[in-house]
């Protein structure tokens, strides 16, 4: 079975494809990244669109999302964001945890498993 990569970096490829799951990297706020925890989730969501739809999917078909913030102080506002996003009905198992990011300005780190 063929791997296939997206925006495949040195380091990571933000997605990959292997059959019919869909695997993506960790993704941060690329347009508000600093700002609240409901801007940032929402652009880190809308991130995560553009990729599944990018890799033959929605999220309608995730099975698996892990959240990292950075401040469980904080988890009600991510939480709001997210409801108002997830499918009806098609909710992923899934983990929270407060966690230190790669970068100071980044409070939500967003990864999920979907299938195709």
């Amino acid at each position: 079975m063929a791997i296939e990569r997206k925006e495949v970096g040195a380091r990571m490829s933000q997605a990959v494809i292997h059959g019919d799951t869909v695997y993506l990297a960790g993704v941060v706020a690329r347009n508000a990244g600093g700002k609240s925890m409901t801007e940032q989730t929402k652009d880190v969501l809308a991130t995560i669109d553009s990729h599944l739809k990018s890799a033959g999917t929605d999220k309608s078909k995730l099975l698996t999302t892990t959240i990292y913030i950075t401040d469980m102080a904080q988890f009600a506002e991510m939480n709001a964001v997210w409801d108002a996003w997830v499918s009806p009905g098609n909710t992923p198992a899934r983990a929270t945890v407060q966690a230190k990011l790669a970068s100071p300005q980044y409070c939500v780190e967003i990864m999920v498993i979907a299938a195709r």
